[in-house]
């Protein structure tokens, strides 16, 4: 016959074991639990026949949040509830991204920021965000929001940027260990790495932010890009539109038109200069600080301060739109 023997220490073990186990499980399923609600508060809006997905909240003047690659209306999640109750909070996926719908084939100019422009200025034609808008913009966000300011001059009560395209670009403005990726993703090898090897959400996202994300935060971004191949195609595109020396140049020509009326635009912006920052550094932060009429705060982080520090990214956004008149 065996003889059981269960020591004071191991029933101990035991137990520390089990709360440990429930604590994982439990935030485990109140993050995934998060993401499915932000999924499930998500309104759709037809925009030239497909599916453009945007989160809205409150009423009043419109707050418009705009993400870049790869990200989506997600990105936001931590910074609106800063600007709840000032405005009419949208906060839009961009084609192809989140959870609007992917662009076809057959598409002209599919993926690339003229088609995104022309996607978002009837998004906001659609949504009735026509007078005293409030852009916040990153990354190519930055780029589509412009844009449409640009566009729509007397539309536009402010602009919050951070992280974003305020002028084409020179090899010399991007940091040097970017230069081998970028040059990698825009030749024939950035198919294997982009749209199979899924670069921009495995590597890029998590190596430009500052804390590590959590399984769930990346599962959620992942989302948009689980099959390989066609649906990564806007992660591919973006970098391929880059202006550097002029190229592309219908690109580094819509981003000079805006960049120039930016120099001279008396409409309030918001500078949120990351600390260190990756893309608005050197010569393009001294650009930045220069504009008129603007206001500069700073929050820490890399690329993706958002996930960083978007407490001080929100309060921010909240004392400038205070201000504005």
């Amino acid at each position: 016959m065996i003889n059981y023997t269960i020591t004071k220490k191991a029933v101990v073990n035991a137990i520390q074991t089990l709360i440990l186990f429930a604590v994982i499980l439990f935030t485990f399923n109140i993050s995934a639990h998060a993401n499915n609600t932000w999924q499930a508060q998500k309104k759709f809006v037809d925009v030239f026949g497909k599916k453009m997905a945007y989160i809205e909240r409150g009423e009043g003047r419109p707050i418009v949040f705009i993400h870049g690659n790869p990200t989506s209306s997600y990105l936001w999640r931590n910074v609106i509830p800063h600007v709840a109750g000032q405005g009419r909070i949208i906060v839009v996926d961009q084609m192809g991204m989140g959870d609007s719908d992917k662009l076809p084939a057959e598409e002209t100019d599919r993926y690339r920021l003229v088609s995104y422009t022309k996607y978002f200025a009837e998004f906001m034609r659609k949504i009735n965000a026509k007078t005293e808008v409030t852009l916040v913009l990153h990354d190519w966000g930055g780029a589509v929001g412009f844009d449409w300011a640009f566009h729509n001059q007397a539309s536009v009560r402010g602009i919050a940027y951070m992280e974003t395209f305020i002028k084409p670009l020179e090899w010399k403005d991007l940091p040097k260990d970017f230069h081998p990726t970028l040059k990698a993703v825009r030749a024939e090898t950035g198919l294997k790495l982009v749209l199979e090897e899924n670069m921009f959400i495995e590597k890029m996202l998590p190596s430009v932010t500052t804390r590590a994300l959590t399984q769930a935060q990346m599962d959620e971004y992942r989302r948009p890009y689980l099959h390989s191949g066609d649906d990564r195609l806007p992660t591919l595109q973006w970098p391929r539109e880059v202006p550097i020396a002029g190229q592309p140049a219908d690109v580094a020509t819509r981003i000079g038109n805006y960049s120039k009326w930016l120099t001279t635009s008396k409409v309030p912006k918001l500078f949120i200069d990351a600390e260190p920052g990756v893309f608005i550094t050197g010569d393009v932060r001294k650009f930045a600080k220069s504009l008129p009429n603007q206001t500069t705060a700073t929050a820490k982080g890399l690329h993706f301060m958002q996930e960083d520090d978007p407490d001080t990214i929100g309060k921010a956004i909240s004392q400038f739109l205070i201000s504005l008149p």
